[in-house]
């Protein structure tokens, strides 16, 4: 019988033999360490092995036994404390320990120590399989040294098959228990109790979009990033362009605060310890250290053929990288790709508190605050579970929740990775959520606005549609979407639009960025109160610029992203002087103008002197966008441009911040909203590559009508003949020229007859809001069959 095979003698088809997390490790030595992937030499004992230790004393017959008492009703944690009590009574068989005592010493000749402290994780035949995942329900053991340590945390680790957690999870699933077997994987420990570890996953966790890979990373050992006791770093990199060694993929990296670390103990094995303020503000990894990581997730992935759920470590004294566990991923890998589902609020309130949005669904019930497991019975169904952190004990409560809450923890928290299997919506990371809920007050789980999920007061009505997307036709016109959130962008990742029409980064400066840019170059120009606001938002930035440019990329790209490689046209900024004042440390830097609807705004902002160093800033965030991450499907649009002259000005001042319209294929779009855009269109064609109909604009100033104004509602109508002869004739004219026209107004959303309409004039594509999008779609395809 082999009790112990090493790594390097196993792969995946080994589940039976060792279980799938050590029969995955030995599918990464064999096959992927070769290819320059890192993972720590090791062994593992064998179901053969288990299965001895099991005939030892009547184990099996025990365990059997109190079986028969859970399936006859007996509590389950009597039957578990039963169980696990019984086999660590057990002794290991003498053959067992014996090839355990003598793999440790080779591991130790290999590594060239007496005593290597070692990481020693469970591994059941039956989990980590692409239809279920046992991750976290059996015990791992970190700094384990000498051998006598080794074979009581290999009988910990048997005895953990039967933790409360695990019995129900095999109930539910219909597992065998006595069927399911459990290896022990041995492996050389990372120090990354000196460095960092961290989680990543081959996909988008919330959405499914594929082409991402989602990086976490904290300080010391991973078991805190597991559990969900760290809120940590959070990096996102885009697949496609990982292939080009000149470009940097790493499309945004968000510090958490990491407020603790698992690192080892003098006395035992581990212990949990308060990081530095500097540990708290710094970034774990760097960009060529994500990049590196993701590299090593997408040759994984290639390698396995599914999306991966890998676990990674850096140890602190050789700042070497290191994959130490990788298993398929069960949750977004197993939806069904043809029907899209969203969830979508109805009714408004105000939030009570934010965090990381887990899922995109929405749940809502009766406060249950928690700070422990309790019994089944007194948890009610339905009710939204807040509390602190998860582990394994909080499952059989998790499934009777409509929704969770936690405080702390990040997208591969425990909580987070169970609520998703689940099916639960959860909001982790709220900070205050067990102090700022109320228990048993009703509230409203959202986590369908995008990344950040929000919990609201009472029963927020919602509701759920259901989109066929095999049912959408093909169409000549471009239909395309409306995106200004960033963070809700790889939601819509499996409409089959044609790219995105508008991309507003005005939404991304006021919410990620919120500061004026003038204030981030003229910081002397503000007023006390106001500096010590822009300096808390942009800690840890020595150039206070980087922080707009950063942040205004980071959003550009993400939605650039979400539909590569078609063509997203991301409109400068167009705030008006009062929207502007309102960002922190505007008001310095905005007149107060008596109609801004018509007044500084858009083109006329980028050359003046008052705000040429403002438009600087977007520039750059613009080429980060293009040039480093090699985004290059983003086109650039210019807002509100009153002058084929003005429209000269513009575009130098986009060459002169290295921009040319042409440079690296660069695009330029102009907006048609002015009706002098539609009588001069000819000469406006002759400096832009394409037009974009901003149909509210072009209608209130053609035909005078204030769209803001209760008191003109009647007039404001965008099939009006005058506006309708203004959209034929700038589609006729920038066609003789070559030019694309687009159109991105509300309107055909709305009203069918404005979109048969728009095809009949031949339009180029039309861009509407993403819950619109399977509507419109079959609009323009019906007015395409009447052509």
């Amino acid at each position: 019988m082999d009790r112990v095979i090493w790594f390097d003698q196993l792969g995946r088809d080994d589940v039976a033999l060792v279980g799938g997390k050590n029969s995955s490790l030995g599918e990464l030595v064999r096959h992927l360490a070769p290819a320059g992937v890192r993972v720590p030499d090791g062994f593992a004992t064998t179901a053969d092995a288990y299965r001895e230790y099991l005939g030892t004393d009547g184990l099996r017959e025990t365990v059997r036994d109190q079986l028969a008492r859970l399936h006859a009703g007996a509590p389950l944690a009597e039957v578990g404390a039963a169980v696990r009590a019984a086999v660590l009574a057990a002794p290991l068989p003498e053959a067992l320990a014996g090839a355990l005592t003598e793999a440790y010493a080779e591991l130790a000749r290999r590594a060239g120590q007496p005593d290597p402290d070692v990481a020693v994780r469970s591994s059941a035949t039956a989990e980590d399989l692409p239809e279920a995942s046992f991750a976290g329900q059996q015990e791992t053991f970190l700094n384990v040294r000498g051998p006598e340590a080794l074979l009581e945390a290999c009988r910990r680790c048997f005895a953990s098959l039967f933790t409360d957690r695990a019995i129900d999870y095999r109930e539910r699933l219909g597992y065998d228990h006595l069927t399911v077997a459990l290896s022990v994987g041995v492996q050389l420990m990372v120090r990354s109790d000196l460095g960092g570890a961290g989680v990543m996953f081959t996909l988008d966790t919330e959405t499914g979009f594929p082409e991402a890979v989602v990086v976490s990373a904290a300080w010391g050992l991973g078991e805190t990033v597991v559990s969900g006791q760290v809120d940590p770093d959070e990096y996102l990199v885009f697949k496609p362009l990982l292939k080009d060694p000149a470009l940097n993929p790493v499309l945004s990296a968000q510090t958490g605060p990491k407020r603790c670390k698992a690192v080892y103990a003098e006395e035992g094995l581990t212990r949990t310890v308060e990081t530095t303020p500097e540990e708290r503000a710094a970034r774990v990894l760097t960009d060529p250290e994500v990049r590196n990581l993701a590299e090593w997730a997408v040759a994984v992935e290639a390698h396995y053929g599914c999306p991966m759920d890998i676990e990674w470590a850096k140890d602190g004294r050789t700042g070497e990288l290191f994959l130490v566990q990788a298993r398929p991923e069960t949750v977004q890998s197993r939806r069904h790709g043809g029907v899209l589902r969203r969830f979508r609020l109805t009714g408004s309130a105000e939030p009570l508190l934010r965090g990381i949005a887990v899922g995109e669904a929405i749940g809502a019930g009766p406060v249950c605050l928690l700070d422990s497991p309790v019994d089944l019975d007194r948890f009610p169904e339905g009710a939204v579970l807040v509390t602190g952190i998860t582990d394994p004990d909080w499952e059989p409560l998790m499934k009777r929740a409509s929704a969770i809450v936690t405080d702390h923890g990040g997208r591969t928290s425990h909580a987070a990775i169970v609520s998703r299997e689940l099916g639960v919506p959860a909001v982790v990371g709220t900070g205050t959520g067990t102090t700022a809920l109320a228990d048993r007050r009703p509230v409203t789980v959202s986590c369908a606005e995008g990344a950040e999920g929000n919990v609201y007061a009472g029963r927020v009505p919602y509701e759920t549609t259901d989109t066929d997307l095999s049912a959408l036709p093909r169409t000549r016109t471009r239909v395309m979407l409306n995106l200004a959130d960033p963070a809700a962008a790889f939601r819509w990742w499996q409409l089959p639009a044609d790219g995105v029409g508008l991309a507003r980064t005005e939404f991304v400066v006021a919410h990620q960025v919120r500061v004026h840019p003038m204030a981030l170059v003229h910081p002397e120009r503000l007023s006390a109160d106001e500096r010590r606001r822009v300096d808390a938002l942009t800690d840890g930035f020595a150039d206070r610029t980087d922080y707009f440019v950063d942040r205004l990329a980071a959003g550009v790209a993400r939605i650039a992203a979400s539909r590569w490689p078609d063509p997203v046209i991301v409109r400068l900024s167009d705030f008006k002087t009062n929207e502007y004042a309102g960002l922190v440390g505007g008001r310095p830097f905005e007149p107060v103008e008596a109609n801004p609807m018509i007044g500084w705004r858009g083109a006329s902002r980028y050359y003046d002197e008052r705000y040429r160093e403002g438009f600087a800033l977007e520039c750059r965030a613009l080429r980060k966008v293009r040039e480093e991450l090699g985004l290059t499907n983003v086109v650039a649009m210019i807002p509100f441009c009153r002058t084929p002259e003005e429209g000269d000005r513009v575009l130098a001042e986009l060459a002169a911040n290295g921009l040319p319209r042409g440079g690296n294929g660069l695009q330029v779009y102009v907006m048609a909203e002015i009706p002098a855009n539609i009588v001069l269109a000819e000469q406006f064609a002759e400096r832009f590559d394409g037009f974009s109909i901003g149909s509210n604009d072009l209608t209130q100033l053609t035909l005078g009508v204030d769209r803001d104004s209760d008191l003109l509602t009647h007039l404001f109508d965008e099939s009006n003949r005058a506006v309708t002869r203004s959209i034929e004739h700038l589609i006729t004219t920038a066609h003789e020229a070559g030019r694309h026209v687009g159109l991105c107004g509300q309107r055909p959303s709305n009203d069918q007859a404005f979109t048969r309409f728009l095809v009949r004039a031949g339009i180029d594509s039309i861009s509407v809001t993403p819950d619109s999008f399977a509507t419109v779609k079959q609009h323009v395809a019906e007015a395409e069959r009447g052509l």
